[in-house]
């Protein structure tokens, strides 16, 4: 069983912001396989089958610093191999329209990722990154909320896409195949 948690903020207010990036991937990959969300008191999930594998998509509804709240419910509830969870984040060191694949390791500074690792206590789940660029003159806190403009959503709808691609094939063909293929600068 694969667990695939897009993150984010709930609500209307952050649809399509930069720190929603998660979220959208996610969305994306329900679309893609013809699934629909059920909503609980701490995330919304759809459950369905790709290939041979069983998923599990979930969007944490316990806001980004938070997150570790609702993946920490549903390892309690049915307990999963971290190894087989995807969290899809958005990323600062990343510019716009980038996607990186990464196995294990520290937060990065992202708090949402920060709260998963404290929650469960374990860096090793993989991470799809999507680039949203550094703030030139404004704090990160309002950055990250704020939506992307007309020629960076061009660059993150192509990077969204590129993302569920990349979730599907770490499921199917595994971690390293994938991250040879889209941690190309060119990819």
């Amino acid at each position: 069983m694969w667990i695939v948690a897009g993150l984010g903020n709930p609500g209307r207010k952050y649809h399509r912001t930069r720190h929603n990036l998660g979220f959208e991937v996610v969305e994306q990959l329900a679309e893609r396989l013809g699934l629909r969300f059920k909503r609980t008191e701490l995330y919304e999930i759809a459950k369905g089958v790709y290939g041979d594998e069983e998923i599990l998509l979930l969007k944490p509804l316990t806001f980004m610093n938070l997150s570790g709240n609702a993946l920490k419910d549903l390892y309690e509830q049915n307990p999963f191999d971290t190894s087989h969870l995807i969290l899809i984040h958005d990323d600062l060191d990343l510019p716009p329209g980038r996607i990186k694949l990464k196995k294990g390791g520290s937060s990065g500074g992202h708090r949402g990722v920060q709260s998963i690792i404290e929650s469960l206590s374990t860096t090793d789940f993989i991470r799809v990154k999507l680039g949203i660029g550094k703030p030139v003159d404004e704090p990160v806190e309002g950055y990250v909320l704020r939506r992307f403009s007309p020629s960076e959503r061009a660059l993150i709808d192509e990077a969204i896409q590129k993302a569920a691609d990349a979730v599907l094939d770490i499921i199917t063909s595994g971690i390293e195949r994938a991250m040879n293929i889209y941690n190309k600068k060119d990819s």
